[in-house]
């Protein structure tokens, strides 16, 4: 059975769609997913399971809103996809805060044409690389007045995203490999 991590999007954060890493991993095991792990209190976990891909993201999304009462999209990927991300990582000369450097992961790849609006917006000093399902986002000053974040949403980008600082990224690969 492959070992994947599901990202969750949008719980935890401040008092709404609160979700105990406990109950989670409990719910994943009791659905037959082996070897749950979870890191931090935001929606990160790694599994083994015979499910993959969509069919587990559609999976994990119905189960925990049946479940835990809380509606999140999840976005699954394999071991081998995130150390492709980290291998992949273009800004490594220039990212000297893995706080402020973040991988968003896609549901899907975005359309030619928002990749080439997004890869064109005046953002510097920040920086974007699109890569399939993923986009790298350096911001130097800083996420909370970043104007790439604004370019990032699931609205602007036409699919569902979740974003992991290259702290978390680089961890979940760490316990992946566990």
């Amino acid at each position: 059975m492959p070992r994947q991590i599901a990202l969750l999007r949008g719980i935890n954060l401040g008092a709404r769609n609160r979700v105990s890493m406990p109950d989670l991993r409990e719910l994943l095991e009791g659905l037959g997913h082996e070897d749950v792990r979870t890191l931090l209190q935001s929606g990160n976990v790694v599994l083994t399971s015979d499910e993959t891909g969509e069919q587990l993201e559609q999976a994990l999304e119905k189960e925990i809103a049946k479940d835990l009462g809380v509606e999140s999209r999840v976005v699954v990927r394999t071991v081998n996809e995130i150390e492709v991300v980290v291998e992949r990582d273009p800004f490594a000369d220039v990212a000297d805060d893995p706080k402020r450097y973040q991988v968003s992961f896609l549901s899907a790849p975005p359309e030619a044409a928002v990749v080439r609006a997004l890869e064109d917006a005046d953002v510097a000093p920040e920086q974007v690389l699109v890569s399939g399902r993923e986009i790298y986002a350096w911001h130097p000053g800083g996420i909370q007045r970043s104007p790439l974040v604004k370019l990032l949403t699931d609205k602007k980008l036409g699919v569902t995203a979740t974003a992991r600082n290259w702290n978390t990224v680089t961890k979940l690969l760490e316990l992946a490999r566990e």
